[in-house]
């Protein structure tokens, strides 16, 4: 398990069986391990997302983001969903949390 410390300095974490999940469901992401846990520390933006997840963004190459769902449980404590890449940035349906 390791640990990112997000945009509210809350410790978040990504244990071995989120990190399983994510490749058997996105084997793209597959050697992105410490990348997923960049993103959550040094995002270009985070959005609110279902259920009081956050979605961190991050411009990989042009025209293609990381996106690193995670909760924050606690102000000591949150941990990461999932990942997936994505080209689809439609920002005005999106609530902007935090922004470089």
């Amino acid at each position: 398990m390791d640990i990112a410390i997000s945009q509210n300095k809350v410790p978040v974490r990504l244990t071995i069986e989120r990190w399983i999940h994510i490749v058997e469901h996105h084997d793209d992401l597959a050697g992105y391990y410490d990348e997923v846990l960049n993103v959550v520390e040094n995002p270009d933006l985070v959005i609110s997302g279902y259920q009081n997840a956050l979605i961190a963004l991050r411009e990989i190459k042009a025209g293609k983001y990381l996106a690193i769902v995670y909760k924050e449980i606690k102000k000591t404590d949150g941990f990461i969903i999932t990942g997936y890449f994505t080209a689809k940035m439609n920002l005005k349906k999106q609530i902007i949390v935090w922004k470089k």
